[in-house]
């Protein structure tokens, strides 16, 4: 377990000092078997049971005298592998994360080494803290983005490769950011409303600065998750190009030897009498006339700009 008192940074401190004299918030992190065992020491009122099975989306509820909720935050390295999950509680007091995943003490951690407070607040630190889900994303859709135009310029490129493949994956993980945005900025928009008044009226700008950086990200991959759409179809778009080129070629080879599998058919009926079978000529005249067909058919052809 650890427990920290906001100042111009992190400052830990026992479960006994959680009561601060000078008023300064607490953040605390416990596994779940840790949380049982000191849950009354936070008075908070609630019977918070957190089980990382039972966590299925991000979200926050209001309470009595608390606000609760669970973080469902996937794997920034790996979107659709395991997703981190954890609990918190919350009052004027401070908030209290229940994680026996150490997602929350690993964010903690890096806003320790990177940040400095002038004016420290649970405001403040909450938004570090949801700052800390999203830091990367910008990062990654742009390698998304830059990773479709290749795709995008193979496609359209005089060899037409693409990978429809990896197009569907880069989709699927922009639908679930998608997913998590949504879910963040309803949580969000919970903080906003301050039901509870635990929030100061002046300190409630950082929840509208995240707002405001959570409603960029979700049009940044609105718009991402629409290229992919414009990718594919593109695919789909020269792969029947292709199809009707092959179409075309096989009609135009079709029609060249209809005529002639006529002719051989017709001078293929032996019949007894035919002029031209005693014609010492006849099979050079052949010849000629069906070279000639297939001259004139492919000069129609050009001409009509079917090849």
């Amino acid at each position: 377990m650890s427990y920290y008192l906001l100042g111009e940074t992190f400052l830990p401190c026992g479960p006994e000092d959680l009561k601060d004299p000078e008023g300064r918030k607490y953040v605390a992190v416990l596994t779940s078997p840790e949380w049982r065992s000191e849950r009354d020491r936070f008075d908070m009122g609630i019977e918070l049971e957190p089980d990382a099975a039972d966590i299925h989306n991000t979200k926050a509820e209001v309470n009595f005298d608390s606000l609760t909720g669970t973080f469902l935050i996937p794997d920034r390295d790996d979107i659709q592998g395991k997703d981190s999950r954890f609990a918190f509680a919350l009052d004027e007091k401070g908030v209290v994360f229940i994680d026996d995943s150490g997602k929350a003490e690993q964010m903690i951690d890096v806003i320790r080494r990177t940040k400095r407070w002038r004016q420290p607040s649970l405001e403040r630190f909450l938004y570090d803290f949801l700052e800390q889900i999203v830091d990367r994303d910008l990062t990654i859709m742009e390698r998304y983005e830059e990773e479709l135009n290749r795709i995008e310029d193979g496609i359209l490129s005089s060899k037409g490769q693409g990978d429809p493949a990896r197009v569907n994956e880069i989709r699927s993980d922009i639908r679930k950011l998608l997913v998590h945005y949504e879910q963040i900025i309803d949580m969000t928009q919970e903080l906003e409303e301050n039901e509870n008044g635990f929030f100061s009226e002046e300190n409630l700008r950082y929840i509208h600065l995240f707002m405001n950086l959570m409603a960029r990200r979700h049009d940044t991959a609105v718009s991402l998750r629409d290229y992919t759409m414009q990718v594919r179809d593109l695919y789909n778009a020269q792969l029947e190009v292709k199809q009707n080129r092959i179409m075309t070629l096989l009609t135009v080879i079709t029609t060249i030897f209809m005529p002639l599998t006529l002719l051989t058919g017709w001078y293929g009926m032996n019949f007894r009498y035919m002029p031209e079978l005693g014609w010492r000529f006849g099979y050079p005249a052949v010849a000629l006339v069906a070279v000639a067909i297939i001259a004139f058919c492919l000069y129609l052809f050009k001409k009509k700009k079917w090849l």
